[in-house]
């Protein structure tokens, strides 16, 4: 089973990378975020017409979450328990044996802002979600735009990111308990090298080509399923495109 995550960056704007990566890579899932598009605008029919069945949900001009599969999702849900504000943050679905959560984790602004508090408040919220729904034994994959540097290794220059709201030790700790659940880092237990990442600011010139990158994008792993995890890897081919979205596939295949 292969499962990718993607931020779109804008699914209307990024709709045929997304749909020539699939033909090309063959997932089973794709999970994307910041589709940036309401329900009524999404572009659902083209999706379908491609062979792809698609599940949603967003809000006009930023967020929104989408996974895009093979077979039809079963048990579509949205959002977190306590608030339905957060309907277009998160989406899990099933897939046989498997359930996938996508999330868009808030990004935090500011370390001052109060954004900041409410991304460390999301992280505490969903590790709760994750207590009430599910169990170590289950078949469960947490993906999507985490927006965390778990570690140094994890961004190119972290001794200049001691401050920046997807590497502050708070934003850290906050997605370090959070992973404490029980999930494994499926990309880092096959390559545990560094220079590895996910997202490059658009505001760094030819930072992809550079090497100046995050890893943000994660997929992640119950026990049960980590067990079975055969590969992970970054397809670094879209972000050097012409008008990319700033982050690009990150993919898990199973044995499934």
């Amino acid at each position: 089973m292969r499962i990718a995550t993607f931020n779109a960056n804008s699914i209307r704007s990024r709709l045929d990378v997304i749909l020539t990566w699939m033909k090309e890579n063959a997932p089973d899932v794709l999970c994307i975020q910041e589709t940036k598009v309401q329900d009524s605008e999404f572009p659902e029919e083209a999706i379908r017409d491609a062979g792809w069945h698609v599940a949603f949900r967003g809000q006009k001009a930023y967020n929104g979450v989408a996974i895009i599969s093979r077979t039809p999702p079963e048990n579509v849900v949205c959002g977190l328990d306590d608030d339905p504000r957060d309907e277009s943050r998160i989406i899990r679905a099933r897939f046989g044996k498997v359930t996938v959560v996508n999330t868009y984790v808030p990004q935090g602004r500011e370390i001052d802002h109060e954004m900041f508090q409410y991304k460390l408040m999301w992280f505490s919220r969903l590790r709760d979600y994750f207590d009430k729904h599910f169990k170590k034994k289950d078949m469960l994959l947490w993906t999507g735009d985490l927006n965390v540097a778990a570690e140094p290794i994890d961004v190119h220059n972290p001794e200049e990111r001691k401050n920046h709201v997807c590497y502050h030790i708070d934003a850290r700790k906050a997605f370090a308990a959070c992973r404490d659940w029980g999930f494994v880092d499926v990309f880092r237990k096959h390559h545990p090298e560094a220079g590895q990442y996910t997202f490059f600011d658009y505001r760094t010139i030819n930072a992809a080509k550079r090497g100046l990158g995050w890893r943000i994008d994660y997929v992640l792993a119950s026990p049960a399923l980590a067990e079975k995890s055969q590969d992970a890897w970054i397809d670094m081919e879209p972000r050097l495109q012409p008008k990319p979205s700033d982050h690009t596939f990150l993919v898990g295949d199973f044995k499934v």
